[in-house]
């Protein structure tokens, strides 16, 4: 059954096993076999990927492993961060339908639940020196699995105490990704950017984090619009990129 969506989801390829739904996407679209909205899923990933070449863990047929290709050829490159908004609200969206009210994005590409990891996600551009032509949209989230390799990990059973339909989620999931998805083409980026400050894990808190090898005390105040994290320390105001900064937890 599909999801009742105008274009999210329409096109599915499902892959019992793959290396990585990204790369299988990232397949479909060199073949010119992808139109908008189409889904690469798949129960087993055996060589998922996170930001910056971190892996995924992932136990068979328990979680949502799926990768999206999009064309949003109206965003301007300087604004690609904006995406990455747009997708994170519509993962959070889902998890407050489940009843986890308190999930929070942790920059730049996580979802937690107070301090422990639900899911992630994994934007790939391809880009002109204009525009986005194509971005594979990469999302794992921990649906029904209760055991993992690390203790700051998490899933929704695990925090609502059931089961769940992982079927029914990723439908979900994609209709709620499609509505997000349709703000930023209309240019709502406003109304995004508020929402996803809002759900900002440790926004406007102060803890500590790690820059380079210095431990310092900091307050997240924003991202910026090249989606580099503001962080306020000894009343100085700086930038940083992904890998530039650590949160300790």
């Amino acid at each position: 059954m599909l999801p009742n969506t105008l274009f999210m989801g329409q096109q599915l390829f499902f892959l019992p096993v793959c290396k990585s739904t990204n790369s299988e996407a990232q397949q479909l679209l060199l073949k010119n076999e992808a139109t908008e909205g189409c889904v690469v899923l798949t129960d087993e990933q055996t060589h998922g990927r996170g930001q910056r070449g971190n892996t995924w863990e992932a136990a068979p047929g328990k979680n949502i492993t799926l990768s999206v290709i999009l064309s949003p050829v109206f965003l301007a490159v300087r604004h690609q961060f904006y995406l990455n908004m747009a997708v994170s609200l519509a993962v959070l969206d889902l998890l407050r339908e489940q009843g986890l009210g308190h999930a929070r994005v942790k920059w730049p590409n996580d979802l937690y639940f107070e301090d422990r990891k639900l899911g992630g996600i994994l934007i790939e551009n391809t880009v002109t020196s204009q525009s986005i032509q194509h971005s594979i949209v990469g999302i794992g989230l921990n649906v029904n699995q209760l055991h993992f390799g690390i203790g700051t990990a998490t899933s929704l059973a695990a925090e609502v105490g059931t089961q769940l339909d992982v079927k029914r989620l990723v439908n979900r999931l994609l209709e709620l990704l499609e509505k997000r998805y349709l703000e930023l083409r209309s240019g709502r980026t406003d109304k995004l950017k508020y929402e996803y400050l809002q759900a900002l894990y440790r926004y406007q808190e102060e803890h500590g984090y790690l820059v380079g090898a210095e431990q310092v005390q900091g307050r997240i105040m924003g991202v910026d619009e090249d989606g580099r994290l503001a962080l306020q320390i000894e009343g100085e105001l700086r930038y940083f990129g992904f890998k530039e900064v650590a949160y300790i937890i």
